[in-house]
């Protein structure tokens, strides 16, 4: 048994629990037996963002904790690993998690010396190649990167984030920061007020937690969620989920089987498709003619109906 104690990330249903085994906040769980890898014991992530691969951003909850005994790591670059003994230390607001998913990534560049950085305001970094790391931590700083699997990240104001690989991940903590992504499989995350993200790739992930932030996107299978207030939503794309736990937020999805949900306040608009043509646009207040918060809904026969899981 090793003496390590790694300080993670975990992401659960919203109950949470994990592949049916229910958690709950300030208690220290040990397995005993032998653990493996996405079999066996208890998993978490280094890297905030990666909890994206396994639990939907708009469905999600989050926690940080701490895991020690015996450790198995993914034979692959997902930071996903494995061990005997876990504590839930506490659990995180999805604003909370994108602050600490910025952090990280930050941190990755500023050890790394394989990578860019820059410290100053009004930078300028751009890669080519896959696996690029970028950061910057000064306003008005501009990162591109137009390989597979870059990641970047800016902790001043005002900052531009492009990325045009698949599967890159975007991260911004200061205000009015803009990110866009054109890859598939691309995670953005903003936690800084009126911050813009954008993706034109499929099964893209999209978080922001400042208030008055834009999200939007036109791949298939996008999922956004918003947490700060007078948020707004939008995606072209099919099958996506949109959800906004702030107050006065807007949702609105122009393409076939898209579901949202939001706080009281918030306002839906879905398209309704028949035969695929779309034959009209269904919109409600949540909280307002029997539209529940937090509830998931699509549009069906001129009205929002709740999605049954």
């Amino acid at each position: 048994m090793s003496d390590e104690k790694i300080t993670a990330f975990k992401g659960f249903d919203s109950e949470l629990r994990c592949r049916g085994f229910q958690y709950e906040v300030g208690k220290t769980y040990e397995y005993d037996g032998n653990i493996l890898i996405c079999r066996f014991g208890f998993h978490a992530v280094e890297n905030p963002l990666d909890v994206w691969g396994y639990y939907e951003p708009v469905a999600a909850r989050y926690a940080l904790v701490e895991c020690s005994g015996d450790i198995g790591r993914m034979p692959s670059d997902d930071t996903k690993f494995v061990s005997s003994k876990i504590a839930i230390k506490e659990e995180l607001t999805l604003g909370d998690f994108i602050r600490r998913a910025v952090d990280y990534q930050l941190g990755l560049v500023i050890i790394d010396a394989t990578v860019d950085a820059a410290s100053g305001d009004n930078s300028r970094l751009t890669a080519s190649g896959d696996n690029s790391q970028l950061a910057a931590s000064g306003d008005s700083s501009q990162l591109a990167a137009s390989g597979h699997y870059s990641q970047l990240a800016a902790s001043g104001d005002y900052s531009r984030l492009t990325a045009s690989g698949d599967s890159s991940q975007l991260a911004a903590s200061g205000d009015y920061s803009r990110l866009t992504a054109s890859g598939d499989s691309s995670r953005l995350a903003a936690s800084g007020d009126h911050s813009r993200l954008a993706v034109s790739g499929d099964s893209s992930q999209l978080a922001a937690s400042g208030d008055s932030s834009r999200l939007a996107a036109s791949g298939d299978s996008s999922q956004l969620a918003a947490s700060g207030d007078s948020s707004r939503l939008a995606v072209s794309g099919d099958s996506s989920q949109l959800a906004i736990t702030g107050q006065n937020g807007v949702i609105a999805a122009a393409a076939p089987g898209c579901i949202a949900k939001g706080a009281a306040g918030t306002w839906i608009s879905l398209a309704e498709f028949d035969g695929g043509q779309c034959i009209g646009f269904v919109s409600a207040c949540v909280g307002q003619n029997g539209i529940k918060p937090d509830t998931f809904y699509r549009a069906e026969n001129g009205v929002l109906v709740e999605v049954k899981w």
